[in-house]
């Protein structure tokens, strides 16, 4: 399998460091309010990733963080606690919104079929690993305490901009979050790996600490999670690429400065979903909720494939027209897989041949859009029913579109449908005149043809007989 990896920015054969187990991270809500659909495409990404490596033959480990605690506003150590601001939005608990919003995001995530991660790990479980990762790096030199506060030194490195080659002033946060500067930093670049300190002395949550009582910095939670859960070597890291600076950076930053040897082979990153006006953001007012797109009728289904019929690298572009256009390419898919029939046996060279343009999608770089594609070329294969059914049920375990169960679902209401309109009178009309066109007596055919006609009833010839249908 390749994969594009981040850091090296080139695709990559994938090799993890243990065959008998790949050590995925991925980076978690923070849960102050709805997930909007733009997050929710990383995760359908990184759900993809996990399910495809796992029918590629690997076992995989995925822990993910739940962050309810110390996510500042700007994602740079400046602003306000996003959790304490929902918690004022909403007149509640900052736990009380933390509790809300990650069953909300769980619930989004199971409409979307997207897999619960094997750990999934709230930030306010792991307060002694912040504390023991931060003195250890103040023991080796790598971190500094100034107004209260303990900073990561960025000096101590020889790297820092990990996933660019951008000019550091542009990257400044200083400069790049347009913020006032914090004046106990070493560097521009220095971030916080404990508070105790801060514009906020409300903070709602605060634990004891050898530096005073005070929170932890939001990067530092990633790198204490997954090690606590995956040990000191991982093979996959995932998220938004809006990640990538500063939060990612910072988190290999602080990690191998703890281990004293490389972090993580590969960082995968999904790029953004774009409206008109560009990226998605909460911090914009309204944004649109899975919740939301039901309200409107749109089936979850519909909104997965859209994401899936673009690379994960690619900023894809929201609009409803689009939306609209998935939905149709997916009811129109549904419908074709519902006029198959489980019968016959299951043709073996066929069905690896299909299999093997599916694994061909997976393996090259995750390319769903191709992937969705190998579901037409099921359909258009010359092969039996039962082989093309085989082979869908296959693909899903990675698309998890619910393609036989929508179709089936169909199929059930179709013959309902058949079942209430059912007459027994029209029908005999049907049949003469189906006797009468095989007697070739046309003329009484027509005859029949146009009593029904005047009766409001329209007559379907179709290969396997006539249908009727009210008009």
């Amino acid at each position: 399998m390749y994969l594009y990896n981040s850091l090296s920015h080139k695709k990559e054969l994938f090799v993890p460091n243990d065959p008998n187990l790949v050590k995925m991270y991925t980076c978690g809500p923070t849960v102050y309010h709805y997930a909007h659909i733009g997050n929710l495409r990383t995760y359908i990404m990184e759900d993809v990733l996990e399910k495809s490596l796992r029918y590629l033959g690997y076992p995989v480990k995925r822990v993910m963080n739940i962050t309810d605690v110390g996510h500042l506003a700007s994602d740079a150590d400046t602003g306000e606690d996003k959790m304490l601001k929902g918690a004022r939005r909403e007149h509640k608990t900052v736990m009380e919104i933390a509790k809300f919003y990650t069953d909300a995001f769980f619930s989004d995530c199971d409409k979307l079929n997207i897999k619960r991660p094997d750990v999934v790990e709230p930030a306010t479980n792991c307060i002694d690993e912040y504390i023991h990762m931060v003195q250890t790096l103040l023991d080796k030199g790598s971190a500094y305490i100034a107004g209260g506060n303990v900073y990561f030194d960025t000096a101590t490195l020889d790297k820092y901009y990990v996933f660019n080659d951008h000019d550091e002033e542009d990257l400044a946060v200083g400069v790049r979050e347009g913020v006032e500067e914090d004046l106990n930093k070493k560097n521009k670049n220095d971030f916080v790996l404990w508070f105790t300190k801060s514009k906020f002395e409300d903070q709602a949550l605060k634990w004891d600490s050898p530096w005073g009582v005070g929170y932890p910095g939001w990067h530092i939670e990633c790198s204490c999670i997954s090690m606590k859960h995956l040990g000191e070597e991982l093979d996959i890291h995932a998220g938004g690429i809006d990640n990538a600076f500063p939060h990612h950076t910072n988190e290999i930053a602080q990690s191998e400065s703890y281990l004293g040897h490389k972090w993580c082979n590969y960082w995968f990153h999904v790029h953004h979903l774009n409206n008109e006006t560009g990226k998605m953001s909460k911090s914009k007012g309204e944004f649109l909720t899975v919740s939301l797109l039901e309200e409107k009728g749109y089936d979850p289904m519909a909104y997965r494939l859209f994401c899936l019929q673009s690379h994960y690298r690619r900023n894809l572009v929201f609009s409803w027209e689009n939306l609209d256009n998935a939905a149709q390419a997916y009811e129109k898919l549904v419908a074709r897989i519902a006029a198959l029939k489980e019968e016959g046996e299951i043709d073996q060279a066929a069905f690896d041949q299909l299999k093997q343009r599916f694994v061909g999608a997976l393996n090259g770089d995750l390319n769903t859009s191709v992937a969705v594609t190998t579901l037409y070329d099921v359909l258009k294969a010359k092969c039996n029913d039962a082989t093309k059914l085989a082979a869908l049920r296959d693909f899903d375990q990675v698309l998890s579109l619910n393609l036989l169960s929508a179709a089936e679902t169909l199929r059930k209401k179709q013959a309902e449908e058949e079942a209430a309109s059912a007459d027994p009178e029209i029908d005999a009309l049907v049949a003469a005149r189906t006797e009468a066109k095989k007697a070739k007596n046309f003329a009484e055919a027509d005859r029949i043809r146009d009593e029904l006609k005047a009766r409001g009833i329209e007559i379907i010839d179709t290969p396997q007989g006539a249908k009727w249908r009210k008009v």
